[in-house]
């Protein structure tokens, strides 16, 4: 499966489970972890492990098997590693302070400096 089928997997596994602040990183030429990371939030730490759950479950419904699944523990936190694609799932305080979106487009902040959430059509622009 190519890493643009996969975030489209991913973030529909998390629109269908409710997730917030859905946004696709792409980190194509600034890391070899992987080509897109996936960030949301999720309203309690139950949501944040349905969600993380359900990505992985409809991952392998397609064929990919998650690499590793981090965090489900504390529950404010999973990251669910996909290979291609990385998946942050988090409470939004969590969100806050690490501010993932900050260090992976500092150098992209250009339009992104309002500090507004993208909506859907933003999000399928930073992917193409």
């Amino acid at each position: 499966m190519q890493s643009e089928q996969l975030v489209d997997l991913v973030t529909h596994a998390l629109e269908d489970m409710k997730g917030q602040q859905v946004r696709v990183l792409d980190v194509r030429g600034k890391t070899p972890l992987a080509d897109y990371m996936v960030i949301a939030s999720g309203t309690s730490n139950r949501h944040v492990k349905s969600l993380a759950d359900s990505v992985a479950v409809k991952a392998k419904e397609a064929g990919v098997q998650p690499l590793g699944i981090e965090g489900q523990e504390g529950q404010e936190w999973v990251l669910v590693d996909l290979n291609d694609v990385i998946v942050h799932v988090m409470l939004p305080k969590v969100r806050d302070f690490y501010n993932l979106e900050k260090l992976w487009l500092a150098e992209d902040a250009g339009d992104d400096a309002s500090g507004q959430w993208p909506g859907p059509d933003v999000i399928r622009r930073i992917r193409h």
